[in-house]
């Protein structure tokens, strides 16, 4: 039995080779398991399913690392599935026996949906719970009990504390993308729901990031847990070609109606870093006539399942999300995501662009980035150890100025970019190829003040937009 009865304190990493497993029967399932997995056209287990299911079959405690879109759904369900249905147990009032805790309510929902559908005729009762909708309806589902519970934290500790449910009768436990349930904004809900589930029971840990300070809170909550990694920490996907144009903020949106044009994207993400980017993309998405829908934490939760579920079956082409969404949708179909906002923490990036290039495919994800936000790509750059592709704008506007030139302080003009001269300057053989146009001459302007600031030490950066305020407020 490997890893049940190790005493080193450190995960124990499994290799391929050590189950040379090559299609789902051989993993000694439950054959209703097994022929609904023939039924749905899962055949051969992915390289995380591979070496988790023996793993957990066995018992043992787990960390699994792998990356969007691999199939960790089904790493730690057919495990759960299998357990239960050998071990039948009468359902205990007001109890589960086996508790999986996801971030988001839409990872929720589709996690009890896998549930459901591997464990098809097994007879197991299953359930969600989470925030955005009345809690009574809740309490009554699991009043008689349930096998598998699926829960956002913040929920589920509600009717933990309204004596509505109890898990002193867990003997699973899930902690669904693990490096942002153990975030700082969910760490003291999963401690208080940690601290009432029975220390004899089987956890498991999954996610596609591992930072390394959230690997060692994780240890925590495992027992000489087997550690499977099947491919570095923050890789991203094989099959998503990754591009990355450098638009100023003003003209991101022009650029998104640019791309919207090419019919390949027949159905694509778009990520903002806000809720209410989210709104106003939708907004000026509507008023071009481009079906779309936003999904973050302001809107209810009805609001959030129309949306998705009109974004599934093809209603709308674009969705349009906040973070909320990177680790919830499971759609095969996307073709594209598009990063409108870098964001801040390398990591949503590899979530984010996960959601493409799923079950087999190939897809494409492209990101806007703003003079503000190169600092993001640097950071995501080194997380992920791979080098962005930088395309060419498709307005020929909104540059933003090479580190180079600004480190040079040389102002960014057509020649030294690579861009042709205006037409009319060529014309009349001009040596300084800048665009008669009165705003462009503002924009240029405007690009070698910032580049002139950039240059001065701190102090005088302040006195020098210091100087422009007073003029402005003085009507100077």
């Amino acid at each position: 039995m490997i890893g049940a009865f190790s005493r080193v304190p450190v995960p124990i990493t499994l290799c391929l080779e050590m189950y040379p497993v090559t299609e789902f029967s051989d993993l000694k399932l439950n054959p209703a398991l097994l022929k609904n997995l023939t039924k749905e056209g899962y055949t051969t287990p992915t390289p995380i399913q591979l070496q988790s299911i023996p793993v957990l079959m066995e018992g043992n405690d787990l960390l699994g690392i792998a990356q969007t879109g691999t199939g960790k759904t089904a790493a730690f369900s057919l495990p759960i599935l299998h357990r239960l249905a050998s071990s039948y147990k009468p359902l205990a009032p007001r109890a589960c026996r086996a508790l999986v805790l996801s971030p988001t309510r839409e990872l929720a929902g589709q996690i009890l949906e896998s549930l459901r559908t591997y464990g098809r005729n097994l007879k197991l009762s299953s359930d969600v719970i989470y925030g955005g909708v009345p809690i009574n309806r809740q309490i009554r589902a699991v009043a008689q009990g349930v096998d598998i519970l699926v829960a956002t934290p913040g929920r589920l500790l509600d009717l933990v504390n309204q004596r509505a449910l109890f898990l002193d009768k867990v003997e699973v436990l899930v902690l669904d993308e693990a490096d942002q349930m153990l975030d700082m904004g969910f760490i003291h809900d999963i401690r208080q729901l940690v601290a009432q589930i029975p220390k004899a029971r089987q956890t498991m840990l999954f996610s596609a990031t591992m930072p390394k300070a959230i690997a060692e809170l994780a240890a925590s909550f495992l027992k000489n847990p087997v550690r499977v990694e099947v491919t570095p920490v923050a890789t991203t996907a094989e099959r998503v070609e990754q591009t990355v144009i450098h638009v100023e903020t003003s003209h991101k949106q022009s650029l998104l109606h640019e791309l919207l044009n090419d019919p390949t994207i027949d159905r694509a993400l778009v990520f903002t870093r806000t809720k209410h980017g989210a709104d106003r993309v939708v907004r000026r998405l509507d008023l071009h006539k481009v079906p779309s829908a936003a999904i973050h934490g302001n809107k209810s939760q009805p609001q959030r399942e129309r949306a998705l579920s009109d974004f599934k079956s093809g209603k709308i082409r674009i969705l349009v999300a906040t973070d909320i969404a990177a680790r919830g949708i499971d759609i095969d179909q996307v073709s594209h995501v598009i990063n409108f906002d870098l964001p801040n923490v390398p990591e949503s990036y590899v979530h984010r662009i996960g959601r493409t290039a799923r079950a087999g495919a190939s897809g494409f994800a492209i990101s806007f980035c703003d003079r503000e936000e190169r600092a993001y790509l640097r950071d995501i750059e080194k997380v992920t150890r791979q080098k962005i592709t930088v395309a060419d704008n498709p307005l020929g506007v909104g540059f933003v100025p090479p580190p180079e030139l600004i480190a040079a302080g040389k102002p960014h003009n057509h020649e030294n970019s690579g861009k042709r001269p205006h037409a009319h300057n060529q014309a009349r053989g001009s040596a300084k190829p800048h665009s008669a146009h009165p705003a462009k001459r503002r924009e240029e302007s405007d690009v070698k003040r910032w580049v002139s600031d950039k240059l001065k030490p701190a102090g005088e950066q302040r006195a020098s937009q210091n100087r422009r305020g007073f003029a402005k407020r003085s009507g100077r």
